[in-house]
């Protein structure tokens, strides 16, 4: 760990709750400049959340880990009325563990003592980099705790899992992170966000989410004139953990069906089988100006004609508002209850789809 023995924990991980749901980006950019008049070690983990090194906060406000977070508390609440998720701890891993299981406006300080104890009942997806498919295979091993992972000997969390996960794996259990907090402010990124109505197991209804959010992203980029190097996709489960996964396409770009089958790649490497999936975040990254970016030159005039096509299409929505071109797969079924000559779309399409989604 991070801490010496003995020592208070230092690294606090906080997560912002605004009245309307999570900051908008130029809110977000605020609440760090409140961080920042704490400590000037403030990594930003977007779009709602940060890690602060407090060490030499503490001295210079005469107070402890759980003092100086009420504080920063007190000033949100005051200044911007947000709230707070707090955690404290040694080191990032176990301060983002701390926080993601407390509820708004909870504090936890936790002590290197504590760490075991804390560890021990949760679930492996709990960790960065499990998710559902990893999870599957430690079950088959029994291992469905990280105090049962912590008990394992190395060279089976290997074998399991391969060599640099099944280190990390072991690592992590144990509550063991080299990494420190590195100060840095949030890259240039447009995020659409898909909040489902009640837990969707449903992978059909996940994929037409994130085809959704896909064209979204796609539109607001092109409006924008820029293009994507990254995808990323945040799931968010309905125990409150999440898993991340991020892709660079062939090339960085605007179109959409790239973004689209970018998606669809992150969403099948999670392996989501019966997970209960409560939000989807698709977030362009590494954003560019769309004259900076290559094209790989082809014979084959059908990305021409797609991309002629999908400019009209712009233009329409532009000119008609955001439902006047819609994917065939996301229109609701007619009346009879079913696509004629077209099963596959009536599974694909919510029964009323109606978009909830954030774009920032």
């Amino acid at each position: 760990m991070s801490a010496r023995p003995g020592t208070a924990p230092t690294v606090l991980h906080i997560r912002f709750h605004p009245p309307g749901g999570e900051p908008e980006p130029a809110d977000y950019e605020v609440l760090l400049d409140l961080l920042e008049a704490i400590t000037p070690v403030v990594q930003a983990l977007p779009p709602d959340a940060a890690l602060l090194d407090i060490s030499g906060a503490l001295p210079y406000f005469h107070t402890d880990p759980a003092g100086l977070a009420a504080m920063i508390r007190a000033r949100a609440l005051a200044t911007h009325s947000t709230d707070t998720t707090t955690a404290v701890a040694p080191n990032p891993l176990l301060a983002h563990l701390a926080a993601h299981t407390q509820p708004a406006g909870a504090l936890r300080v936790l002590t290197e003592q504590q760490v075991a104890a804390f560890l021990a009942p949760l679930p492996p997806t709990a960790l960065p980099g499990i998710g559902p498919a990893a999870a599957r295979t430690l079950a088959q091993l029994g291992l469905t705790t990280l105090g049962r992972i912590a008990a394992t000997p190395l060279p089976t969390l290997q074998r399991a899992l391969g060599a640099g996960p099944g280190t990390r794996l072991h690592q992590h259990a144990r509550g063991i992170d080299p990494t420190s907090v590195v100060p840095a402010r949030p890259e240039p990124a447009l995020t659409a966000e898909h909040h489902f109505p009640a837990d969707e197991l449903d992978p059909d209804r996940q994929r037409a989410a994130l085809l959704h959010l896909a064209h979204q992203l796609g539109t607001a980029l092109r409006a924008r004139g820029q293009v994507a190097g990254t995808l990323t996709l945040t799931v968010r489960y309905a125990d409150r953990t999440c898993s991340t996964r991020t892709r660079r396409p062939a090339q960085p770009t605007d179109h959409t069906p790239d973004l689209t089958d970018t998606a669809y790649r992150l969403h099948h490497s999670l392996g989501l089988q019966r997970a209960r999936v409560r939000t989807l975040l698709l977030r362009a990254g590494e954003l560019a100006p769309a004259g900076t970016a290559h094209r790989q030159l082809t014979l084959d005039p059908a990305p021409d004609l797609a991309r002629l096509h999908e400019a009209a299409a712009d233009r329409a929505r532009h000119r008609f508002g955001h439902r006047a071109v819609t994917p065939a797969s996301l229109l609701p079924p007619p009346p009879h209850g079913r696509w004629e000559n077209s099963p596959a779309r009536e599974r694909a399409a919510p029964s009323s789809w109606e978009p909830d989604h954030q774009l920032q």
